[in-house]
């Protein structure tokens, strides 16, 4: 007998103790919230034959880059679905396996029309949301939008308090622009769900859109301890209060934070959220004029070397450019940007262009070449969003080349740049910036 999710889709299990444990494990894995392996393995000893808590804890294994462990449970999970699942359920694992597998692309489509059909299969809609999704990862310049797009096409299959469906649709309106509904949406999602990272992720997010740095750095000194520090996003919900940190032009303590929370040394998050948020955190520490501790750009160096060799992967070839440029391996980061300017020429870096050229410009702007680094970045700014990530991530490649232009001695662009920028949100940092081009 079928029995069924909170959403009334059929589950092929006759386990009633396998479906509140997949159930209890699908919640904790769409909130990032520690105890979702042991929950989901739970479900799979209650019935070792239940599809979907296998492809559950493949996502799990792929979201942690466990990747032989994701593909051999997914490979377990097409099996067991194959003789006894519903024609949802196949799909399901089958969208799963695509992503699991690298086939992004057919990934992608194949998540959009399984929604179609099953909007409320939250797992697979999913897939396409997030700063790390398939819509963000996909190459697109309009990513954002269409993470609106997704999430208001099938609003009407929610209930107005599902804090999986606030959560995600908040995000993507805070992403796309709209800060007032975005605020709205992720703030409520946070009040019916406290214990769901995402949903504190991506009210950090808006609040940084918004310009409020102590309503966000209220809310992480707040949030920040409920979640253990073996969650996977411990580390970035820090970098965000450190970025907070350095917004108010007080390095004390954003290398705090970072050395407490964020450094390789103290995080426990996934080779992409650190890779990405110690470069971008030191990089922006130099770029505003701090000095970075000795060691530090050695140990983000060290660990990112396990990481990302082969390019290909445009959000962390410029991070790992920002590591080359900063650590002086000048031949790293050349091979890097000719492997990516190959994939260019061949059609197979849907990003395009934009990715060599930036990490072109980390070179530039650690030699201390600003003319050069800013004639690379500005005709490429509008096509950064490519690379994916958040807004608050990208901000990086801005800030580069605002201070690019301000070293360079492009006063009038510099200006222009910052009255543009304190007109989508009021900030310390650019506000002072402002300032001090007006008094120079």
């Amino acid at each position: 007998m079928l029995r069924h999710d909170r959403y009334g889709l059929p589950l092929s299990t006759s386990s009633d103790l396998a479906v509140e444990q997949y159930q209890t494990g699908l919640d904790l894995l769409l909130s990032l919230w520690p105890g979702t392996a042991q929950t989901l393995e739970e479900a799979i000893t209650a019935d070792p034959s239940f599809a979907l808590a296998y492809a559950a804890r493949a996502r799990l294994h792929a979201i942690q880059a466990e990747s032989a462990e994701a593909r051999s449970r997914i490979v377990t999970a097409e099996e067991l679905v194959a003789r006894h699942g519903t024609e949802r359920e196949r799909s399901h694992v089958g969208v799963l396996s695509l992503a699991i597998n690298g086939q992004s692309v057919k990934a992608l489509n194949g998540a959009l029309a399984h929604v179609d059909r099953w909007p409320q299969d939250i797992l697979i809609m999913s897939l396409p949301l997030g700063a790390f999704g398939l819509f963000a990862f996909s190459g697109m310049a309009d990513h954002d939008q269409a993470r609106v797009d997704l999430c208001e096409r099938h609003a009407r299959h929610f209930e107005a308090d599902d804090w999986w469906f606030l959560t995600y649709r908040g995000w993507a309106h805070g992403e796309n622009g709209n800060i007032t509904l975005g605020r709205e949406l992720t703030q409520r999602a946070l009040e019916v769900r406290r214990n769901n990272v995402n949903a504190a992720h991506a009210f950090a997010h808006v609040l940084h859109e918004s310009g409020a740095s102590e309503e966000a750095e209220a809310h992480i000194t707040d949030w920040l301890p409920v979640y253990n520090r073996s969650g996977i996003l411990h580390g970035h919900i820090a970098w965000h209060g450190a970025l907070v940190a350095l917004e108010k032009g007080d390095a004390e303590r954003a290398l705090a934070i970072y050395g407490e929370h964020v450094a390789p040394s103290a995080s426990t998050g996934v080779p992409i959220n650190v890779v990405s948020d110690t470069s971008s955190f030191l990089w922006r520490l130099q770029a505003y004029d701090h000095a970075v501790p000795a060691g530090l750009w050695d140990e983000a160096a060290t660990y990112a070397s396990h990481y990302f060799r082969q390019a290909g992967f445009p959000f962390a070839d410029f991070h790992m450019a920002l590591i080359a440029a900063a650590t002086g391996d000048f031949r790293a980061l050349e091979s890097r940007v000719a492997a990516l300017t190959d994939l260019v020429e061949t059609g197979s870096l849907p990003a395009g262009p934009v990715v060599p050229a930036i990490c072109r410009a980390a070179r530039a702007f650690a030699e201390e070449d600003y003319a050069g680094c800013a004639r690379l970045l500005e005709p490429k700014a509008n096509e950064v969003v490519r690379i994916g990530g958040s807004g608050a991530q990208r901000e990086i490649v801005e800030d580069t080349l605002l201070v690019s232009l301000m070293r360079s001695g492009e006063a009038d662009k510099a200006r222009a740049l910052l009255d543009k920028r304190l007109h989508r949100r009021p900030s310390p940092r650019d506000t002072r910036w402002r300032n001090s081009l007006v008094s120079g």
